[in-house]
């Protein structure tokens, strides 16, 4: 499958473990061919107090109260903002719409960078790198792979001439961005991480923050699509939290945020179904023994989550979409259960699992509070290595009455 022989691990107690020894027993691994597209020198790879830096270093920017303070309002007015600009448009093609405006979010608080005043052009190099992701590796001018790696050295070059402008830069004034951040510590005496480090880490962020949250969405919106009660469930709780507000247009609040119980449970139940992140990879670093399997040092251990998500003897009807039986299923605690591992487990727990989740809340309370939609074509669900929407997804939107 990549290459190496695997060992494929589908007991959700074995898959817990297995993430709970990280470092112990277990290490972080991925394919030659993965590591070629994302960069070797990325938070991936790194171990022990190194990959405990660099995260805290990300949750600097992610982390709740940094959603708290200075995310959630920039999440909210870009979602209204974007809802209204595809309103006079006959189809929208929601995925691709959706990346661009989780881009310009993202991108500016990574690294300042303003989507429209530049036309696009970092945007469009992503582009061709998703285009190309999931391509057969070969690297012969006109294939796919060959344009996903053309995309990622363009973007890291135009990530180089960023850093070394910002660096040449004296008395830089307005607001720190994640660059400034990664500055900071590359200027320290002894700094704890390098500029490729650093480079190939904004890659990464770029890259994960807006593809992957880009796909939940558009699931999200597909499985409510097909599900009425369930969208009409979720408009109510959105309308009672508007209904309660002194000023109508008035901006979100984090309380609010918090209080979007079944938009909670309408999330975990979309990443159940979806499985975005549908294959991780471990390497054993001794001997272990569990559960009367063993598995000898050096083995590599393909773990999958979709065995979990869609266990009939975890999730009744486990092909079902059906948010309600979150109410009598305890949500994971810190994102991650032996049953639930959308965001992974363990050490590498992901990072921005809360700006991801966030970001899917508040843009499904501007949807349906404001508008409602019609399929206009495609829709189609492949799981594979990642979620995928061959045909697209195009909706068309129109004002609520």
């Amino acid at each position: 499958m990549v290459g190496q022989d695997l060992i494929v691990c589908l007991d959700p107690e074995v898959n817990s473990f297995v993430f709970q020894q990280e470092e112990r027993l277990f290490q972080c691994w991925y394919p030659d061919s993965f590591m070629r597209i994302i960069g070797a020198d990325n938070i991936i790879t790194t171990l022990g107090s190194s990959h405990k830096y660099i995260r805290n270093l990300i949750l600097r920017l992610f982390g709740p109260e940094n959603l708290r303070r200075a995310m959630l309002q920039d999440v909210h007015r870009t979602a209204q903002a974007s809802l209204l600009s595809w309103l006079d448009r006959p189809s929208i093609e929601l995925k691709d719409a959706v990346s661009s405006m989780i881009f310009s979010v993202t991108a500016k608080k990574l690294i300042s960078y303003d989507s429209l005043a530049s036309d696009g052009k970092m945007w469009k190099q992503f582009d061709a790198f998703i285009r190309g992701l999931l391509a057969f590796p070969i690297g012969i001018p006109g294939t796919a792979f060959y344009k996903c790696m053309q995309g990622r050295k363009n973007i890291m070059k135009m990530l180089k001439e960023l850093i070394d402008e910002r660096k040449e830069a004296s008395g830089r004034r307005g607001s720190i961005d994640f660059i400034d951040v990664l500055l900071e510590e590359l200027n320290e005496e002894k700094p704890l991480i390098s500029e490729n480090v650093a480079l190939d880490l904004i890659f990464l962020l770029l890259f994960a923050s807006f593809e992957t949250t880009a796909s939940a969405i558009t699931a999200v919106v597909r499985f409510l699509t097909d599900n009425p009660e369930a969208l009409q469930e979720l408009a109510e709780e959105h309308d009672n939290i508007q209904k309660r507000r002194v000023d109508l247009n008035s901006e979100i609040t984090w309380e609010e945020y918090k209080s979007m119980k079944f938009t909670s449970h309408v999330i975990h139940e979309a990443l159940r179904l979806a499985n975005i992140a549908p294959v991780m990879f471990r390497k054993a670093t001794e001997d272990v023994h569990i559960k009367g399997f063993f598995i000898p040092k050096g083995s590599k251990i393909m773990i999958c989550p979709s065995t979990v998500h869609l266990n009939p003897m975890i999730y009744k009807d486990p092909n079902i979409f059906n948010p309600w039986r979150w109410k009598d299923t305890a949500e994971p605690t810190g994102g991650a259960s032996k049953d639930f591992m959308a965001f992974g487990g363990g050490l590498r727990l992901c990072v921005g699992a809360d700006f991801a989740k966030l970001q899917t809340a508040i843009f499904l309370h501007c949807l349906v509070t404001k508008y409602r939609w019609k399929a206009i074509k495609g829709g189609t669900m492949v799981l594979g290595p990642g979620l995928r929407f061959p045909e697209g997804f195009h909706i068309q939107l129109f004002p609520k009455p």
